[in-house]
């Protein structure tokens, strides 16, 4: 890993963004059903949209959501999604990803932070238990809600 930062997704980065690519099989686990329900409302002042550069190449994206009104506890603080380029798996960017996210809740005054995704083989559930999520309730559509504790 070489020099990893994290700036805000703006209109120099959001193509490179979108060119993020994956490995075979990722695709199917990108946008679990409940975030593509919620996603329509969420409020663009209490999302967190970041890019991660190596250096200045783009190599991934988080996004998250700080919305104490949500009106479902689990999108109050969530993950929402995040992409590592293909090449950049398994480099330790996920994970610097991630640790900048609980800073920032850690912030915000948030105490955790929620993942919803979709178990399966190929699927992110054991990049999340290795960062540090834990398993916490399953949502209506059977997807797992797993959580990380925010230290003060």
């Amino acid at each position: 890993m070489s020099e990893l930062r994290m700036v805000e997704l703006s209109a120099a980065t959001i193509v490179a963004v979108n060119n993020l690519s994956l490995k075979p099989g990722q695709e199917q686990f990108l946008a679990p059903v409940s975030y593509g329900i919620a996603a329509t409302v969420i409020n663009p002042a209490t999302s967190w949209q970041r890019v991660i550069l190596d250096r200045n190449e783009v190599v991934g994206f988080v996004s998250a959501n700080f919305d104490e009104e949500a009106p479902e506890e689990h999108f109050r603080s969530v993950l929402w999604r995040i992409n590592v380029d293909a090449d950049d798996q398994g480099r330790g960017v996920g994970r610097f990803a991630v640790e900048n996210l609980v800073e920032e809740a850690r912030r915000r005054g948030v105490d955790h932070v929620n993942v919803i995704y979709e178990a399966g083989e190929g699927g992110p559930e054991a990049f999340f238990h290795r960062v540090g999520f834990k398993p916490v309730g399953e949502t209506a559509y059977g997807e797992v809600i797993a959580e990380i504790r925010v230290a003060p």
